[in-house]
C-alpha cells in the first residue's frame, strides 16, 4: 500500500501551536523526505530527470555578540535537489529564531554553525552565505526577461490541479523553438496547514512550441492544490516534460516570503546548452520578495 505522506508527517511542528526557543537549537530542524511526494509523481530518487537546487533566503537571522550587542544579516541557503531531505519550513524558522539569545564570536562562527545543521536536516551538504545588510542591498530587483503569459486571453473556472488541460500544451507538434515564460499567478496551498504559498514561475525550454494559453490555464489549476514549494516545481517540470516532449526544459519558482523566509526552488534538465543559467536566476529578488 503507497505511504501516505500527510500521515506521514504528523510529527511536524508545522500547523501546531509552538512556543518560540530562547536558546540556540538544533534539535528544531526537521526533515521531510524527499522521495514521499517524488513517488507520487513517479520519479526516483536514484533516476531523477532533473537537477537543481532549493535556494532559502532568510531575512529574520539574528545573534547576539561578544559584547551583547545584536548582529543581524540576511541567509542564503541553497540545499541540493539530489538530498534525500527537503528541510520543513516551520522548523527552519524555529531555528533560525534560536539564534537571537545565543552569543557567537562571529559571521563565519555563524555561517558554520547553520552549515552543519543544515547539511545534518537534509542529509547532504548545503552551502551558507550571510550578508551584511549593506551588502545585499546590492542585489537589487530583478525582472524577467521572456513572455509573461498573465495577460493571455482566457476564460477558466479550474483551481483544482488537472495536468490533462496540457493536452493541448503543443498545437503545433512540428515546430520547435527555444522560448522563455514567465507568470506570476502561482499559488497554491501549504499540504499541512493550507495557509496559501504565492509565487512567480519562470520556464524556458526547447521543444514543441508550447501554447500560452493552455500553459496559463494549467499554472492557475494549482490554485486549491496542497503541496510544498519545492514538490509543485517537480510536478511541473514532469508535466511539462510528459507533455511538452522538451528537449530542454527549466522550471524555476520564486516564492513570497512567510515568517522571514521565502523559497525558491529550480528544476532543470541536466544539460543545459541554450537555456539560462540557473545560477544567475536564483541571484535578485523579484518585486514581491
Amino acid at each position: 500500500m503507497p505511504e501516505n505522506p500527510e500521515s506521514l508527517m504528523q510529527h511536524l511542528t508545522l500547523g501546531q501551536a509552538t512556543e518560540y526557543p530562547t536558546v540556540y537549537d538544533a534539535q528544531l530542524l526537521q526533515a521531510v523526505p524527499r522521495h514521499l511526494n517524488r513517488t507520487q509523481i513517479g520519479l526516483s530518487d536514484s533516476a531523477l530527470p532533473f537537477v537543481g537546487r532549493d535556494l532559502w533566503t532568510g531575512y529574520e537571522l539574528s545573534w547576539l555578540q561578544p559584547s551583547g550587542v545584536p548582529a543581524v544579516a540576511i541567509i542564503e541557503v541553497e540545499v541540493p535537489a539530489t538530498s534525500p531531505n527537503l528541510i520543513e519550513s516551520k522548523s527552519f524558522k524555529l531555528y533560525l529564531n534560536s539564534f537571537n539569545q545565543s552569543v557567537f564570536t562571529s559571521h563565519e562562527t555563524v555561517a558554520e554553525q547553520l552549515q552543519n545543521d543544515l547539511s545534518q536536516c537534509a542529509g547532504e551538504s548545503v552551502s551558507v552565505r550571510i550578508y551584511p545588510l549593506d551588502d545585499y542591498t546590492q542585489h537589487g530587483l530583478e525582472h524577467w526577461h521572456g513572455h509573461c503569459i498573465d495577460h493571455e486571453d482566457i476564460t477558466t473556472d479550474c483551481y483544482d490541479y488537472t495536468p490533462d488541460i496540457l493536452n493541448d500544451l503543443c498545437p503545433m507538434k512540428d515546430l520547435t523553438v527555444t522560448e522563455q515564460l514567465h507568470s506570476h499567478l502561482l499559488k497554491s496551498n501549504c499540504l499541512i496547514t493550507n495557509q496559501p504559498d504565492w509565487g512567480s514561475v519562470f520556464i524556458a525550454y526547447r521543444g514543441p512550441k508550447m501554447s500560452s494559453a493552455t500553459l496559463l490555464k494549467y499554472l492557475i489549476s494549482f490554485r486549491n492544490h496542497n503541496e510544498f514549494h519545492e514538490q509543485c516545481v517537480e510536478r511541473i517540470f514532469t508535466d511539462l516534460m510528459q507533455y511538452g516532449r522538451c528537449e530542454e526544459l527549466l522550471v524555476c519558482a520564486r516564492y513570497t516570503r512567510r515568517g522571514g523566509l521565502d523559497i525558491n526552488p529550480l528544476r532543470a534538465t541536466p544539460k543545459q546548452t541554450l537555456l539560462p543559467d540557473p545560477t544567475k536566476l536564483l541571484r535578485g529578488r523579484l518585486a514581491r520578495q
